[in-house]
């Protein structure tokens, strides 16, 4: 028995050291266990940064106050407005399309009236001057028809730049309707026009009644280089009758049709020519060859008028078909012009662009 128990009792006694590992291992395998709790340190700083995002915020809200800063800038603007009007717009058409561009304004409406008055004058003192002494000079009808020429080329030579080389009423006409001058335009050019013509031929008067052999003559005189039909057209002195009315107005018309379609063609801002006054004048000396021999060529208006003043009561009567004839012509150009020369419809892939100078 007491074997049996000692058996019994020996296992069980063995046992107690295995318990007792058991439980260091246990408590080595705890301590070992808690050298591991700093997993709850390594925890608590990634919840603690969670409230920084909420301190920045505050810091985004700062941009807009420094955008409040340039808003002063707009200030500035103004300041162009106190100057003259240097640019205006201008509307150009291509087709169905209308573009506004930003242009300068140019010389004003002085200084075009005084341009056109220059180059009126030229023209008619040196043209009529020079049909006016032709049967004492010796100049051709050829050479009449140069001089106005040359007295064209060079006034748009020298200030067709201001006021566009006009110098004729009916030029100015066909410009107001091929859109190249201001309708507000056409009634201060025709005056000055007029007037700069009668001004000539009145220096031309003057200078000719000093001369005793035409003393109570000088409207006689001036009657030979004015433009008349009929029994004052220049071919009553070779033949017995002169050109008809019909005749008179007809010539009239073509020429100035011809000569305002080569001006609104030479001048067009395609136009690659860069002698616009010397084509101009060219045009002018070979309609005068055409017209001198049936009207003695007045083609302007302006010079028709001019020398009909000083020539007598009957050729004034005859003046009204010289500015009837010219203006149709001139009307008929400028609307051809309009219709068959204006510039092509833009295209979707076309871009004008123009540069303004401000002066």
């Amino acid at each position: 028995m007491s074997q049996d128990n000692a058996d019994k009792t020996t296992p069980e006694t063995a046992e107690v050291p295995e318990t007792t590992e058991t439980v260091e291992t246990a408590v080595e395998t705890d301590a070992a266990v808690e050298p591991e709790t700093p997993v709850d340190a390594v925890v608590e700083p990634e919840t603690e940064p969670v409230a920084e995002p909420v301190v920045e915020p505050v810091a985004v809200v700062e941009p807009p106050v420094a955008f409040a800063a340039p808003a002063p800038v707009p200030a500035p603007v103004p300041a162009p407005v106190p100057a003259p009007d240097v640019v205006t717009l201008t509307e150009v058409a291509f087709g169905d399309d209308v573009l506004v561009a930003a242009a300068p304004t140019g010389p004003g409406l002085a200084a075009r009236l005084g341009a056109e008055a220059f180059g009126t004058f030229l023209l008619v003192l040196a043209g009529v001057g020079t049909a006016l002494y032709a049967s004492v000079s010796g100049v051709t009808t050829f050479g009449v028809a140069v001089a106005f020429g040359f007295a064209l080329t060079a006034g748009i030579a020298a200030v067709g730049h201001i006021s566009g080389g006009h110098f004729n009423p009916a030029v100015t006409f066909g410009a107001v309707l091929a859109g190249r001058t201001p309708v507000r335009d056409l009634l201060p050019y025709w005056l000055v026009q007029v007037v700069a013509g009668i001004a000539a031929t009145a220096v031309l008067y003057v200078v000719a009644s000093t001369l005793p052999a035409l003393d109570g003559q000088v409207s006689t005189f001036f009657a030979a280089a004015s433009n008349g039909y009929g029994d004052h057209s220049p071919i009553v002195a070779q033949v017995d009758e002169g050109f008809p009315l019909v005749a008179a107005l007809l010539i009239e018309f073509v020429a100035v049709a011809v000569l305002v379609g080569v001006i609104l063609g030479v001048t067009d801002r395609r136009a690659s020519s860069v002698n616009a006054p010397v084509v101009i004048g060219l045009t002018l000396v070979a309609v005068l060859l055409v017209t001198i021999p049936v009207t003695n060529g007045a083609i302007n208006p302006a010079r028709a008028l001019a020398t009909a003043v000083f020539s007598g009561s009957e050729l004034l009567k005859q003046v009204w078909a010289f500015w009837v004839a010219p203006l149709a012509g001139a009307a008929v150009a400028a609307l051809v012009y309009r219709a068959f020369a204006t510039s092509p419809a833009l295209e979707d892939d076309d871009e004008i662009v123009e540069v303004v100078e401000l002066v």
